[in-house]
C-alpha cells in the first residue's frame, strides 16, 4: 500500500509582510500581520486557536473575510499547509481596515509553519486560485509548532495485491506516532473517493472504533482514494492511498530474427504503468537475467526497448517491471530473437 513546550501567552507583533512577485498587481495591499505567539505545543488530535490580526487595503472592497495560508518551511510532520478560519473585520472599513481570525493549529504541522497567502472571499478544500488576483503571495510571519503524540494513519488492503477491475476493502487506523497505541476512543474520520476528496461534503464524517480501525468496501475501478481526520476549516491530516496492484506486463519483438549487432524494436505494456520504468532484460547462462536496456512507460501504457542479438543463435529476453508506486513488479513471457 502507498500512502498522497510551553506556549508563550503574550502576543506578539511577528512583522510586516513584504508581498512578493505577483503576475499581476493585486487589489488587496497587506501592511501586516500579527500572530498571537510565536509558537505552541499540541498534543495527538487537539488544535490550539492562535490569533491572527491582518491590516489591509483592499480596492475594490468586494470581499468581507479572508482566509490565511501557512506553510511548512522547517520539521516534519504529516501535514505541509494549513488554512485560517475566516478573519473578519474589526475595526476600520472594508478598504482600509483590519480583521482578525484564529488559525486551529493541529499536531499534524510539526515543526514550523509560515504565513504565505492571503485568500479572499469564501475558503474551500482545494481552492488554489480563488480569482484572477487572489491568492496573494506573502512573506509572512512563521508559527513554531511542537507536535507530540501525532496521529499516524496506516492502511492495508484485502486482498493485499487487488486485480485490476475488481473489488477489494481498506482498513483504516489511526495511532499514536509515538506510542504506537490507540487512542482509546472513536475518532472521527471522512472516507472519500475521486473528486470528493478535494471537494463537497466536509461537514459529515463517521467514527472508527475504540482502536481507531474502520474498514470500508470499495467497487471495482476505484483509483482516487483518501481518508481525512477532520478539522476547522480543513482536515487536520489528509491521506491519500493507492491498493497495490499486480504488474501485468507484455512484450512483442518486432522481428524474431536478426543479423548480430542489429537494433531490434521491441514493443510492450504494462497495465496502468504510466512513467514506470522497464527494463530489458536477456538471459546469460541457465538462470542469470541481466539488464541490457531501459525505457520508460508512455502515458498510453505503452514502451519501447531496443534488443541487439549478439551472438548467432536463439536468444532469450524478457521484459521487467520493477516495483513502480502501487504497481508490484512484474515480468513479461519469455520471448526469443534468433541471432543469424
Amino acid at each position: 500500500m502507498r500512502i498522497l513546550a510551553s506556549v508563550l501567552a503574550a502576543p506578539l507583533l511577528l512583522g510586516v509582510l513584504a508581498p512578493t512577485a505577483q503576475a499581476a498587481d493585486p487589489q488587496l495591499k497587506i501592511e501586516s500581520i500579527v500572530l498571537s505567539r510565536p509558537s505552541v505545543a499540541v498534543s495527538s488530535l487537539n488544535t490550539v486557536p492562535v490569533t491572527i490580526t491582518m491590516k489591509a487595503t483592499a480596492k475594490p472592497s468586494e470581499y468581507e473575510t479572508y482566509h490565511v495560508n501557512f506553510e511548512r518551511v522547517a520539521g516534519s510532520g504529516p501535514k505541509d499547509d494549513l488554512y485560517s478560519m475566516p478573519l473578519k473585520l474589526i475595526a476600520g472599513s472594508q478598504t482600509d481596515g483590519t480583521w482578525q481570525g484564529v488559525v486551529n493549529v493541529p499536531s499534524t504541522v510539526n515543526g514550523t509553519i509560515k504565513a504565505t497567502r492571503v485568500l479572499a472571499g469564501g475558503y474551500f478544500l482545494g481552492c488554489s486560485q480563488c480569482s484572477d488576483e487572489y491568492p496573494v503571495a506573502v512573506d509572512g510571519p512563521p508559527l513554531v509548532v511542537n507536535g507530540v503524540h501525532v496521529p499516524k494513519v496506516t492502511v492495508t488492503s484485502t486482498p493485499k495485491v487487488v486485480p485490476f477491475d475488481s473489488p477489494f476493502s481498506l482498513k483504516w487506523t489511526i495511532t499514536d506516532s509515538q506510542t504506537g497505541k490507540p487512542y482509546g476512543t472513536r475518532l472521527k474520520v471522512m472516507l472519500r473517493e475521486d473528486n470528493q476528496c478535494v471537494e463537497g461534503d466536509f461537514t459529515t464524517w463517521t467514527l472508527t472504533d475504540t482502536a481507531g480501525s474502520i474498514t470500508k468496501k470499495y467497487p471495482a475501478g476505484s483509483y482516487v482514494i483518501c481518508g481525512m481526520v477532520p478539522g476547522e476549516p480543513a482536515p487536520i491530516l489528509n491521506v491519500g492511498v493507492g491498493p497495490n496492484r499486480p504488474g501485468i506486463v507484455s512484450a512483442t519483438p518486432t522481428r524474431t530474427s536478426a543479423p548480430v549487432g542489429t537494433v531490434v524494436p521491441v514493443n510492450g505494456t504494462v497495465r496502468s504503468g504510466y512513467k514506470c520504468p522497464v527494463n530489458l532484460q536477456r538471459l546469460y547462462g541457465a538462470t542469470a537475467w541481466r539488464t541490457v536496456g531501459t525505457a520508460t512507460v508512455r502515458q498510453s501504457s505503452r514502451f519501447t526497448v531496443n534488443a541487439q542479438p549478439a551472438y548467432k543463435g536463439k536468444i532469450p529476453y524478457r521484459a521487467q517491471l520493477p516495483a513502480c508506486y502501487e504497481i508490484q513488479a512484474g515480468v513479461s513471457k519469455t520471448f526469443y530473437i534468433t541471432g543469424t
